[in-house]
């Protein structure tokens, strides 16, 4: 059984918002799948350390000392694709959050769930559900951030890992950065039950990397360069290409 610490009240965490910590998991994700929450509550795994976390498509994430590591817990009760635009929920939240500890004209959102600082990537988020009769009753949204400096032997990313202990003297810990980052997780939740996607979607592309640039898609049928329109009502990329406007459902992005 791993160590675990139960933060204490004072975290300061909002209304039906709880957590738990663990000094060292394989990965909070893993974890996710053994939680069981109510509607409207969200739940946040937190470790120290991990040793197998994964972004998406499977990679492998690096974890390093300081970093924010954790997964929250939801059951939306909705269907996979309202579950998947709590990606950029969960975006438009991490934001919101770093700008507290940074100047947010240093900050970018990269479609599909990243986010950028000063053109490196500082955070990324992973989405895993499980569903019955057709709704997604298990959301687990994985989220991880450079606090302190970013992670060593990086080789083969498309942007360089950067982390806020690169640029600030003094970063939050990941204990002082979660109220934050819950907070703003449940502003943004809130809105996209009582106002709908679009709300989301705009808040999203007023800090949208590349918006109106030329940007590269790789997907499974290969690369695609076009001028990088937004987001659709789906949340598909929009990529206007000499053959039209295209819109992508998955893919990597570079520039």
């Amino acid at each position: 059984m791993q160590p675990i610490w139960r933060p204490p009240v004072d975290l300061d965490l909002p209304l039906g918002v709880s957590a738990v910590w663990h000094d060292m998991v394989p990965s909070t994700m893993n974890l996710a799948t053994q939680c069981t929450v109510q509607p409207g509550q969200h739940h946040w795994i937190m470790a120290a350390h991990q040793s197998t976390a994964r972004g998406r498509r499977g990679r492998t994430w690096l974890s390093p000392e300081g970093a924010f590591a954790g997964t929250v817990v939801l059951n939306p009760k909705c269907t996979p694709d309202v579950a998947a635009q709590r990606s950029f929920v969960a975006a438009c939240a991490l934001f919101d959050a770093l700008a507290q500890f940074i100047s947010p004209d240093r900050l970018a959102q990269k479609w599909p769930n990243d986010v950028l600082l000063d053109g490196g990537k500082v955070a990324g988020i992973l989405l895993e559900s499980a569903s019955a009769g057709g709704l997604v009753t298990q959301l687990s949204i994985g989220i991880g951030v450079n606090l302190g400096k970013a992670p060593n032997g990086v080789t083969d990313a498309a942007f360089a890992p950067k982390g806020l202990g690169d640029v600030l003297a003094a970063p939050p810990t990941a204990r002082a950065f979660l109220p934050h980052l819950a907070q703003a997780l449940v502003h943004w939740d809130t809105v996209l039950q009582s106002q709908g996607f679009p709300t989301i979607k705009d808040a999203w592309m007023k800090q949208a990397a590349r918006l109106g640039q030329s940007i590269t898609a790789i997907t499974g049928q290969g690369a695609e360069t076009g001028t990088f329109q937004g987001i659709d009502g789906e949340g598909n990329l929009l990529l206007l290409t000499p053959h039209g406007q295209r819109a992508i459902p998955a893919a990597d992005v570079i520039f």
